[in-house]
């Protein structure tokens, strides 16, 4: 899964030419390790039809404050370039493919 920065974010997220699904998460964040393996079956179930990303919010904090993300781990849904829709803490698998399904 392709890890973005603040420099690759505008490029690889707000031009992408298919929908985004942006993961932040921290290496501390003990429920980002758990959603991890559920980001990573999405990316591998929507490939093609949507881009599945993480952003490491220690790393690139000014990512972060932009999209007021207050806690971790976050996803959220751009199609457009705009934020679409958003999910906040450990949700299952079923939550997160509904948030793509209404994008597509």
């Amino acid at each position: 899964m392709l890890e973005v920065t603040a420099d690759t974010f505008e490029q690889e997220v707000l031009k992408s030419d298919i929908p985004v699904v942006i993961d932040l998460w921290a290496s501390w964040c003990g429920p980002c390790k758990a959603i991890a393996p559920i980001v990573e079956s999405i990316a591998v179930d929507y490939e093609g039809k949507v881009k599945v990303v993480k952003l490491n919010i220690d790393d690139h904090p000014s990512i972060a404050a932009q999209y007021k993300v207050m806690s971790i781990p976050t996803l959220l849904f751009f199609k457009d370039g705009k934020v679409e829709s958003q999910v906040i803490g450990l949700v299952g698998k079923d939550k997160i493919a509904g948030k793509i399904e209404a994008m597509l």
